[in-house]
């Protein structure tokens, strides 16, 4: 049997924290990576975050990213190594301790936005995600984008990895995501961004603008959290999964039983 990991990037929105939307995009879900103080989140969205996964019985990672909340960490900030480093170490040992305190563990870590696509080609700006990763514990996976550099500077340095793809989103031939700036990035129909989960897992490929295939070979399959509707495409993904009998897994168990972790 197939099987998949099905994660979300939380703890972003306040209002959705507490108004039942985030937890409502639980259900569908084996995995969450929750914002820990630099483009979004703080102690009590993280906590009551940490808390809702934790009745879903999800894995439970950090999402650090630029500590830019102006811009949500989705523009690239020319930082030093060592002030990227310091930064995902303050904001992953952030969340850890407070997952500590519920009764939790942080079981990976995957950037956010700008640091995340930049690291998937500038191995300067992945080792220094790594090194501070690395200062809080080296006892963790990392998710990053399939196929990208930042997996192999990843597993250089010592950490189990997870390759990703997303339901939601566009892709651009060389296997980058379709920036933001344009108006057909996101997949906002349930329906489509289900099937593209399931070509992701069945066929390991995504159709690229332009229509394209191009490989993904992805383990874990992400949904923003703040993506509109994304509850509905959340639910859409985990029914076409699981109605063509693949089963949907936590990353910890995949990467236990995967040897390419």
């Amino acid at each position: 049997m197939k099987r998949v990991d099905l994660n979300c990037d939380m703890g972003e929105l306040p209002q959705a924290v507490t108004d039942g939307t985030q937890e409502s995009l639980m259900a569908s879900l084996t995995s969450v990576s929750i914002a820990c103080g630099g483009h979004a989140g703080d102690s009590q969205t993280m906590k009551t975050t940490i808390q809702q996964a934790l009745r879903w019985n999800l894995d439970i990672g950090a999402h650090p990213g630029y500590p830019d909340r102006a811009n949500f960490g989705r523009l690239e900030l020319q930082l030093p190594p060592k002030k990227i480093a310091d930064s995902v170490f303050e904001q992953v040992h952030a969340l850890a301790r407070i997952a500590a305190a519920c009764g939790a563990r942080v079981t990976h870590v995957k950037p956010h936005g700008a640091l995340y696509n930049q690291a998937a080609t500038n191995g300067v700006i992945a080792q220094a995600i790594a090194d501070g990763v690395a200062r809080w514990s080296p006892d963790v996976a990392f998710v990053g984008l399939a196929g990208s550099l930042m997996l192999d500077v990843f597993r250089e340095a010592g950490f189990r990895v997870a390759a990703e793809a997303f339901a939601d989103r566009r892709y651009e031939a060389n296997g980058a995501l379709r920036s933001r700036k344009f108006e057909d990035a996101l997949l906002r129909d349930p329906a489509e961004a289900g099937q593209q989960a399931l070509r992701i897992v069945e066929r390991g490929t995504v159709i690229a603008h332009g229509g394209m295939e191009i490989a993904t070979g992805a383990q874990t399959i992400c949904i923003h959290g703040d993506t509109p509707g994304a509850p509905a495409i959340a639910a859409a993904a985990a029914k076409t999964l699981r109605k063509a009998g693949i089963a949907l897994t936590p990353l910890s168990k995949l990467l236990r039983d995967d040897p390419r972790g």
